[in-house]
């Protein structure tokens, strides 16, 4: 199986050699035949990267340690779970798996793109072909997952603790598809520039590609970051991590490339704007690739790897970034811009909306990549934190999310800034009242942490005006109000979504950073501890055998009034094959709120130094994150997003009577 596997890998290269060349010659010399060879020869690739990962996942399942790849991250004791999501917890698998999903969608675009025009949909596949060869000739030359070993040892060595958890089955998985899925916009970009065809019909046939691709990305960050909150005992859930902003930065550039195509879509305007962004989103996950895998990074995130395949790499985001980039100069001066707008309109908003999630693009990228360029240059390590990106990034989104509100509410071509205002008096009068209970019940001195909550009330309640606007709540009876919520299109609903789970998470972040309460304290059994007002009893500690690990558990119950409110478990654990220590924090949920619970050191008396946190309305974080998933699930559902485009029939002609057929 093994073999096969490795033989279908080497078949999928030479496939993606074909899907490269042959729809693209066809595309220029307008032979149907070779433009129609892309379709199966993408999909057939797909299957090939299909039972290649296939092959890799059985030898993991049956803990096969001839291969180098399961011996150095799997043990033949590990739970079941995660022998399997092993096979993409370490460099060779998880390129692997970053293949599998490019020749997915690669397969996507052949199966439900055939209303395409012929040639886009040959260069699309043709630009597919391209990236998929490439990073096929990384696997094989760079990143072989089935290198064997000869004798075959008896054992293996483990996957890293901290990747033993679900988090390893949905994070990953998430964000390749939410990177690669971007690849998609990307290839319709090329495809466009080398055809010099760009108009409305373009963007919505690229939209949904990339609405798919963003939602996925969503949920990866999302996972993530809840997967480091739980997993690392340190009870953050944004750390500025160099790895964090690597899949931050595209999901900026490709909320961006979202809005933007809505323009081109509705007014023709905007083309050279929608195709550069689509290639800077495909660049930076490119980037993001190179950061995780070139070994420049020191990072809980990233793979040690040698230099060969961070130069590999480097190689391939030349080419493919330089390359892209170089054409679109090209082409840049035939492009024309597009329909005019009035600036106080819902594309100038939406323009304004760009030019902020691009400027904090590149306030991401220069605060990432800074370090790197001066070690480069100087040899000198430094390191730009979370200050730095405080200080940029906050005043960037603040004026971004007070007009968000307004953006759908604007009529296209030209608005009315005043009307729309007052449309939203009622949500502004909400949001103020939410900043005077945050000064007069929680805290009267934490006047920005009142104004981040009334923000994101403001964007809430912004997002209900806009359906209630649009079915005329309060303006018609009840029930005829009721039919044209019911009627409005699933792209309305899913705007309003996207944006009430943007504040839904605001309010998660603010609330958390301004008013949670951590209590580090030592403790002995049947000892108690007082925070936010809530009593902790230290009920003792067990050991406990694991699969593969021991443990020391210790039970915490969280009690007010004298009666029990729950319990929760924190532990520490020693993995047996590789002796490493991690720490199991302990959460107990109530509401929307969080207890969290990290241990230290034992102390020489019997005590136990516990870490404790009080995380209010800490899960809307992720939550809104959810929320923006789903708003972006609906808007696929929406007829007018269906992937392709209807294709024109033609009325046949009539034959005239005694005419010959």
């Amino acid at each position: 199986m093994v073999e096969t596997g490795h033989f279908a890998l080497v078949l999928a290269f030479a496939l993606a050699l074909v899907q490269s060349v042959v729809p693209l010659v066809g595309a220029r010399t307008g032979e149907a035949r070779l433009m129609a060879a892309g379709g199966p020869v993408a999909i057939a690739g797909f299957a090939l990267t299909a039972l290649a990962f296939a092959a890799l996942t059985a030898a993991y399942v049956q803990s096969d340690f001839s291969v180098a790849n399961v011996w150095q991250n799997s043990h033949s004791l590990k739970p079941m779970l995660y022998k399997v999501t092993g096979t993409w917890g370490n460099h060779e698998g998880s390129m692997l798996l970053w293949v599998v999903i490019l020749a997915f969608f690669g397969a996507l675009v052949a199966v439900f793109g055939r209303n395409l025009p012929a040639t886009l949909r040959a260069n699309v596949l043709a630009v597919q072909g391209w990236i998929g060869a490439a990073f096929l000739l990384f696997v094989l030359a760079t990143s072989n997952p089935f290198v064997r070993l000869e004798p075959a040892p008896f054992e293996g060595r483990d996957l890293n603790p901290i990747l033993q958890d679900i988090g390893l089955a949905i994070h990953p998985p998430l964000l390749y598809l939410g990177y690669v899925g971007f690849s998609i916009s990307f290839s319709f970009a090329v495809a466009a520039l080398i055809e010099g065809r760009i108009d409305a019909a373009w963007a919505r046939w690229v939209r949904p590609w990339t609405l798919a691709a963003w939602v996925f990305l969503t949920g990866g960050i999302a996972m993530g970051s809840y997967w480091a909150y739980y997993e690392l005992g340190w009870g953050g859930f944004w750390f500025w991590d160099p790895v964090e902003n690597a899949s931050f930065m595209p999901w900026l550039a490709g909320t961006a490339l979202l809005h933007s195509a809505i323009v081109m879509e509705k007014r023709s305007a905007l083309k050279i704007w929608t195709i550069l962004l689509a290639i800077l989103t495909f660049s930076l996950s490119l980037l993001g690739t190179f950061l995780v895998r070139s070994g420049v990074l020191t990072s809980v995130h990233a793979f040690a790897t040698d230099p060969t395949r961070g130069v590999f790499i480097l190689g391939i985001l030349v080419v493919f970034i330089g390359g892209s980039l170089a054409l679109f100069a090209l082409r840049a001066g035939s492009l024309t811009a597009g329909g005019l707008f009035h600036p106080i309109s819902r594309e100038g908003a939406l323009v304004l909306n760009n030019l902020f999630l691009t400027t904090a693009t590149a306030t991401v990228l220069v605060g990432t990549l800074y370090p790197l360029v001066v070690e480069a240059i100087s040899g000198d390590k430094i390191s730009v934190g979370a200050p730095f990106f405080n200080l940029t990034f906050g005043p960037l989104m603040l004026p971004l999310l007070l007009l968000i509100p307004f953006g759908p509410l604007l009529a296209w071509k030209r608005g009315d800034v005043f009307a729309v205002a007052q449309r939203l008096m009622a949500a502004f009068g909400g949001a103020l009242l939410a900043v005077l209970a945050t000064l007069l019940l929680v805290d009267g001195a934490s006047v920005f942490a009142a104004l981040g909550i009334g923000i994101a009330v403001w964007m809430v309640l912004g997002a209900l005006t806009d359906l209630a606007q649009k079915s005329a709540l309060g303006a018609v009876p009840l029930g005829v109000a009721a039919r044209r919520f019911a009627g409005l299109p699933r792209s309305v609903f899913g705007t309003a979504l996207a944006h009430m789970g943007m504040g839904l998470s605001v309010l998660g972040i603010v609330a958390t950073v301004a008013f949670e309460v951590e209590h580090i304290t030592v403790m002995k059994p049947g000892e108690t501890t007082e925070i936010a007002g809530r009593t902790l009893r230290f009920e003792g500690v067990a050991p406990v055998q694991g699969p593969n690990f021991t443990e020391t558990q210790a039970r915490f119950v969280l009690m007010q009034g004298g009666v029990s409110r729950g319990a929760l478990i924190s532990s520490k654990r020693i993995y047996t094959a590789r002796q490493m220590p991690t720490t199991e924090a302990g959460i107990l949920t109530r509401g929307l709120s969080q207890l969290y619970v990290s241990l230290g050191d034992e102390t020489g008396d019997g005590g136990m130094v516990v870490r404790i946190w009080w995380k209010p309305l800490v899960t809307l974080i992720w939550l809104g994150g959810a929320v923006m998933m789903a708003g972006g699930a609906v808007s696929l559902t929406d007829r007018r997003l269906r992937v392709g485009a209807p294709s024109r029939r033609t009325r046949p002609s009539a034959v005239p009577s005694g005419a010959k057929a």
